[in-house]
């Protein structure tokens, strides 16, 4: 990977990068944080927090905006924020901001245009971690968090992947796309017609069929009760009612006053660090 930006932070190092991707066949950009450690110079090893944005995000927004490297550099954890989907010429794209670049929803897509470069899941769970353990001090040990759309890759990813991740996370996330308009769109565009197939993407869903039983003793979810996306989109309450029905542990906290922005992530990322710490140490 070739790095593009530098900075220091929290004693520890900030790395923005870029390499060619075999999986999506474009160039990928991400950032990288390795927290100081005892001795101070990042030598390591330390596990990962993978961060997933949401729509319309590229790898920039969470890295200057989330306030996790405090808390990172506190609990000694690497954190990595890749770009939302493949981007350039020759990459598919719509006019609307919920499909397309900065929206590739976690997926592999199966339909054209979208299936030559959008293969997001492919690239978190294979590529990216491939990369990180090899160029960066890791125990090869992670977790993965996120926020709306990013939030949706995270609770899938890590269902459909638990021998990947140590726990899983999520700030607002679409937490049933097969029920609601974003998801809808973006499923019916990149995986086509069939439904059964969507529903191997949607995280109440999964839930509720035990994916996460055995592999995760609580997932954490946040949620702001004046978010402007909660009754439509992101339907919390399916979440919930999937967890109970599968008797599995989750934990969505409704914050009084707080919106989709980053302000209400940056409220509680500290939160989200420390309880990935405590199981990424375990």
């Amino acid at each position: 990977m070739d790095v593009t930006k530098t900075h220091a932070v929290h004693g520890g190092t900030l790395r923005y990068l870029k390499h060619d991707s075999a999986t999506t066949g474009t160039s990928m950009t991400l950032s990288v944080f390795v927290p100081p450690g005892p001795d101070g110079k990042g030598t390591g090893p330390f596990p990962v927090l993978i961060w997933l944005s949401g729509l319309t995000c590229t790898e920039d927004n969470f890295t200057t905006k989330g306030e996790a490297y405090r808390a990172a550099a506190e609990h000694g954890i690497i954190v990595v924020a890749p770009d939302t989907s493949p981007r350039g010429e020759g990459v598919a794209d719509d006019a609307a901001y919920d499909l397309g670049q900065g929206a590739g929803f976690y997926v592999d897509a199966t339909e054209g245009p979208w299936a030559p470069h959008f293969r997001m899941e492919t690239y978190v769970t294979s590529e990216l971690i491939a990369l990180i353990d090899d160029q960066f001090p890791t125990t090869k040990t992670r977790s993965i968090s996120g926020h709306s759309m990013g939030g949706h890759g995270a609770l899938t990813l890590a269902l459909r992947h638990p021998e990947l991740f140590r726990s899983v996370s999520a700030f607002a996330p679409i937490g049933s796309p097969t029920r609601c308009p974003w998801g809808e769109k973006a499923f019916a565009a990149y995986l086509g017609d069939d439904r059964d197939e969507w529903a191997r993407h949607d995280a109440a869903l999964l839930i509720e069929a035990g994916a996460a039983r055995g592999h995760y003793d609580d997932i954490l979810i946040d949620q702001g009760d004046a978010d402007q996306f909660l009754t439509d989109q992101l339907t919390p309450e399916l979440l919930q009612a999937a967890a109970e029905a599968a008797g599995q542990p989750v934990t969505i906290r409704m914050q009084p006053g707080y919106d989709h922005s980053y302000f209400f992530m940056a409220s509680f990322m500290a939160d989200h660090v420390a309880f990935h710490a405590k199981r990424l140490r375990d």
